[in-house]
């Protein structure tokens, strides 16, 4: 067996997430296809906690990533004494191509670290977490969601900008961040690109979905300051975090770490192939879902029409939730706080176990 740490690719949206589930799901998870095309290879046997498994960034259903890392214990064609020597390297697996050849057009593994640092662990070893939110500008303030983005910046309080779980048990919602603002890609498309050392649940979500109210003039700058302050806000706000699919996990930092991708020409060439089927398969559908907006919507204009009858608040999905009128934030119902949630989750809990045990008797 030997220690590696793979770097890999995958986009989000055919996919529950990227975390293996015990409980079946509506579709399957990115670990889930990425450990079967290890297992069928037979570079893994199971069970998995039995290799040594590790991720660094979990991300959620929908959301994609660029240089997501996972380390494991897998099959090796050369002996433990020599796995330190970079010379034998050539007489080892080919563990990208083969991979890669078992895994979809919208999985691939572009790096391998064959030799990672003493004691490495993808999610522990994560020096930063790199995030970028994608969106188009429409009637987005860009000025405005940048003085917004600014105020992230720093070791703050995020509980409001996150969805609590009672079973996390989480009571520490300070997390820094060492990156925060919005850049311009191409034509009308911009990212909110954030860095940070770890994130809470939905916590990128939520805070693009404030920064949306920022650009849309609804909410000044200021309503970020006032969030992270919980004696203002001890508890959070109900608002509907961002779109999924926009979301995309762009880097994780490591300490040092010798990155190699394949020497396999003809290997890399036919994922080239399968990669450039699927992009030309989605770009045919964009052209095709044009045609029939065409067809349907030939005598008006879409993007005008429903907007002089309904207003509509931006959340990142390209269409937004209408509303008739706007309920400032600060004038909204709150969430209870994650001391309530997590003594009623730790209730039942208790509750269940009981429960068991009465059965089992």
């Amino acid at each position: 067996m030997r220690f590696v740490a793979f770097k890999f690719a995958y986009l989000g949206w055919n996919y529950n997430g990227l975390a293996l589930q015990l409980e079946p799901t509506p579709l399957p998870t990115v670990e889930e296809v990425f450990l079967k095309a290890l297992a069928k290879v037979k570079l893994i046997k199971e069970p998995i906690e039995e290799v040594k498994f590790s991720r660094c960034g979990r991300t959620d259903k929908g959301v994609s990533a660029m240089n997501q890392v996972i380390s494991i214990n897998v099959r090796s064609n050369i002996t433990l004494e020599n796995q330190s020597n970079p010379e034998f390297d050539d007489s080892e697996i080919d563990y990208i191509s083969v991979l890669n050849a078992n895994l979809p057009s919208d999985i691939k593994v572009h790096s391998i670290c064959l030799r990672p640092p003493p004691d490495f662990d993808a999610r522990f070893s994560c020096l930063s977490r790199h995030y970028r939110y994608i969106f188009r500008k429409q009637d987005l303030d860009i000025e405005l969601m940048n003085q917004g983005a600014k105020l992230y910046q720093g070791i703050h309080d995020f509980r409001n900008f996150c969805k609590l779980d009672g079973s996390k048990q989480i009571t520490n919602f300070v997390r820094e961040i060492y990156q925060s603002q919005i850049i311009h890609l191409h034509q009308d498309y911009y990212c909110f690109d954030l860095k940070g050392s770890a994130f809470l649940w939905h916590q990128v979500r939520c805070m693009v979905a404030i920064l949306f109210t920022i650009g849309q003039s609804l909410e000044s700058p200021s309503i970020i300051t006032d969030l992270m302050d919980t004696n203002k806000f001890p508890t959070k706000p109900q608002y509907e975090m961002a779109h999924d699919i926009p979301l995309v996990l762009y880097d994780c930092e490591f300490p040092s770490m010798e990155w190699k991708s394949t020497d396999d020409e003809y290997r890399l060439h036919r994922v080239i192939q399968g990669f450039t089927r699927m992009q030309y398969d989605l770009q045919l559908k964009t052209q095709m879902s044009q045609i029939m907006e065409d067809t349907l919507f030939k005598n008006q204009d879409p993007t005008t029409t429903t907007t002089k009858i309904l207003k509509t608040m931006n959340n990142g999905d390209g269409v937004g939730r209408s509303y008739n009128k706007y309920m400032p934030i600060s004038e909204r119902e709150r969430t209870e706080s994650y001391e309530v949630l997590n003594l009623r989750w730790m209730e039942k809990k208790g509750y269940r176990r009981g429960q068991e045990k009465l059965n089992k008797e």
